[in-house]
């Protein structure tokens, strides 16, 4: 798995699918982008699947051995803002001792301008409402990340609190949920589930008014 010198100038994801043997991964993105057959995913989620899938890649070729949902584990220790330094570091040398080449993986990993990059100007793929569509996914993404903050301080709290002997727990998981109550139509939603739908009941009920 070598980085491609030649062939002229090509996007960075271009190359890397060829360089990662993931060639099929293209399609798979733009279909997932137009939402054919299946429920849209915003650039910034298949930038995190395409990075997820160098990072599999890497680890396959250097025939680490790991178990189902490590890798995720890895890249999410690897680029979450709300991990901390230990974890990270100690993500980075447990990969490392596996054989993967941690900093050049890194530089290879693109941001969701590369992703749309590639599927407009190299696949030609269009989609009619992205203005809006990318409004919608940056609001999510900003929830998210306060959701994946919360779930952190969480952690680190009960962990300090077990580390001291001031409480008692087993393995544990924090589960954190903002849900919304439309209190015109009576629908509760998940914040997540709300954006994906784009309106609660009202909508339905206007529009079958």
């Amino acid at each position: 798995m070598g980085h491609d010198s030649g062939r002229g100038r090509r996007s960075k994801v271009e190359r890397l699918l060829e360089a990662y043997d993931l060639e099929p991964l293209g399609s798979e993105l733009e279909a997932a982008w137009l939402g054919e057959g299946r429920e849209r995913q915003s650039l910034r989620s298949l930038a995190n699947r395409f990075n997820r899938a160098l990072l599999v890649a890497a680890i396959r070729e250097a025939g680490m051995d790991v178990v189902d949902g490590e890798p995720a584990n890895f890249y999410r220790l690897l680029t979450d803002d709300d991990v901390s330094a230990g974890q990270r570091v100690e993500a980075r040398n447990r990969l490392e001792r596996g054989g993967v080449d941690v900093e050049r993986l890194e530089d290879d990993f693109v941001t969701y301008q590369a992703i749309r990059h590639y599927l407009t100007n190299v696949r030609g793929a269009r989609y009619e409402r992205g203005d809006d569509t990318e409004q919608v996914d940056r609001e999510r993404d900003s929830i998210d990340r306060l959701q994946s903050r919360v779930e952190t301080v969480v952690r680190d709290s009960v962990d300090r609190l077990r580390n001291a002997g001031r409480l008692t727990v087993g393995e544990y998981r924090v589960f954190v949920s903002v849900e919304l109550l439309c209190q015109d139509c009576g629908g509760q939603f998940s914040v997540g589930d709300l954006l994906r739908r784009g309106g609660c009941r009202c909508e339905q009920d206007y529009s079958n008014s």
